[in-house]
């Protein structure tokens, strides 16, 4: 959660039953924004389709009772080999080091049983920028990653497609991603920090599909206590990706945020997902552009972090659905030119939707946690400068905006009983941090905060509310019960209904 510096995330409020690590619970039941259909394939955890019970023809056998054979015969085979490894227990050797690094076009099915176990000695299981990789009804575990690097698809290849695998109970992230990569069906669960991490040192990441997964228990390592302000950690983490699809997961029970978006992301859609009890936000979409965020159900989100914000006094409207200095950007090609938050059911969370921008933080400040990091419409920092920043089109062009952003018929539902508690529990957000920092920051006093509040077309309508809903606005000291929200000042949620009561 990003506002003036990294703040740290809580553990799983342990009265949370999807919050177990086990990932043994029953179908989540289909509701308004999840498909009975896609609620069932996302709940794959100990019910992964089984692999071929014997080897297909002209694939190479690997024999669990052999230390290493999977790393030789991959070496010692040509491109676009199928490797089936036969039912047992796979070790990679003894070096930390000992890994597999396919060949362009190689394939590796797992047997019913087949398990690949680093046993806390290896670090990585699949390396290399090989292409066109597949990875199947594999179980993956124990393997030693290091922070911010990942066990599968270490190096980031491209075309993988890793379907029906269980990763579990790894350091660092279950896995990388390359361009057109395809994750579908895995149960990626109880790994040190992420259950996938996204990213790519080139920026390259294109067409990326996460379809039908369940992503839980994901940071078990807790890397936030141990590196206050990091914010790296959560179910999955995306750093400029152009153009995922991420549909019909179930994410749940995460020691941080769902899946969260950072850092010069596009073009995403965000659908049909089921979303439990994640500690912090269900989605953060993070100084980012052009999303579609639709039908999708959010249950049960968020109370650890807002516990924690609201048991030191803190006001920051922080939300299941966290929009932090995003939005539509017409000059940016997407299939939108908007982030739109649609069609969402989202029941007992903490608090709903909140769209921020923070005034100090924009390309070549100092407080941009994303260091050496500038908009995708001024590549090189350097020119964000005084005093050309001080002037259009640098003005403009050197924030990363939240601007362009469409919420419309969601239905919102607030027990606050359920959550146990009062008032903090039940807001929306649209506001900004008044700007003091650098000294050379064109974007000091209300200028951002009134920008995002009144100038940057950010709309909520159409939406049903049920429970006591209250709306901050401007600042963190402007909160509105929703008769100003919809007077003339505000104008927002227009056409909404509103039910008064616990929900």
């Amino acid at each position: 959660m990003r506002r003036f510096r990294w703040l740290p995330l809580l553990l799983c409020p342990a009265v949370l039953v999807a919050c177990s690590s086990t990932s043994t619970q029953d179908t989540p039941p289909a509701s308004p924004g999840v498909t009975a259909e896609a609620a069932s394939a996302a709940a794959v955890c100990d019910r992964e389709p089984s692999g071929p019970a014997t080897p297909p023809a002209r694939a190479v056998t690997v024999d669990p009772a052999v230390p290493g054979d999977l790393v030789a015969k991959t070496r010692a085979n040509p491109p676009g080999t199928t490797f089936w490894l036969a039912p047992g227990t796979h070790s990679l050797g003894a070096d930390q080091y000992a890994q597999v690094t396919p060949k362009d076009g190689d394939t590796f099915l797992g047997a019913p049983g087949a398990v690949l176990d680093g046993r806390k000695v290896n670090q990585y299981a699949f390396t290399g920028h090989a292409s066109g990789v597949k990875i199947e009804h594999l179980t993956v575990q124990g393997f030693v990653a290091p922070h911010d690097e990942g066990v599968v698809n270490h190096d980031s290849g491209d075309g993988w497609v890793v379907e029906h695998n269980t990763i579990q109970r790894n350091a660092g992230a279950a896995l990388m991603a390359g361009a057109r990569q395809q994750v579908r069906g895995n149960c990626l669960r109880d790994n040190g920090q992420y259950g996938m991490n996204a990213y790519k040192g080139d920026g390259t990441i294109t067409g990326l599909v996460v379809e039908g997964n369940e992503i839980s228990g994901n940071n078990t390592d807790d890397w936030e206590t141990r590196s206050p302000g990091c914010g790296c950690t959560g179910g999955v983490k995306f750093w400029s990706v152009n153009g995922a699809d991420i549909r019909g997961n179930w994410v749940h029970g995460n020691h941080g945020v769902g899946l969260w978006a950072d850092t010069n992301n596009n073009d995403f859609l965000i659908e049909g997902n089921l979303f439990e009890a994640n500690d912090g936000p269900a989605i953060e979409y993070e100084i980012s552009y052009n999303a579609t965020i639709r039908n999708n159900t959010l249950r049960n989100n968020n109370w650890a972090d807002g516990r924690k914000y609201t048991d030191r006094g803190d006001a920051f409207p922080v939300a299941a659905i966290y929009i932090s200095e995003s939005g539509g950007e017409p000059r940016i090609p997407a299939r939108t030119a908007k982030v739109e938050i649609e069609g969402n059911l989202l029941e007992n969370n903490w608090s709903g939707i909140t769209l921020w921008e923070n005034a100090d933080r924009f390309c070549n400040s100092p407080a941009n946690t994303s260091s050496g990091t500038c908009t995708l419409l001024v590549p090189d920092q350097a020119r964000c400068a005084q005093p050309g920043i001080a002037s259009p089109p640098l003005y403009s062009d050197c924030r990363w905006k939240t601007q362009n952003v469409d919420i419309h018929d969601n239905r919102f539902v607030l027990d606050t009983k359920a959550i146990g508690c009062e008032v903090t529990c039940g807001r929306m957000g649209l506001l900004s941090n008044y700007g003091t920092y650098p000294d050379w920051s064109p974007y000091k006093n209300d200028v951002v905060a009134d920008a995002v509040t009144s100038h940057q077309n950010n709309r909520w309508h159409d939406n049903t509310y049920l429970g006591p809903w209250t709306f901050m606005v401007h600042d963190t000291s402007n909160v509105l019960d929703r008769t100003a929200w919809q007077a003339a000042d505000s104008k927002q949620d227009m056409g909404s209904v509103f039910t008064r009561g616990s929900g």
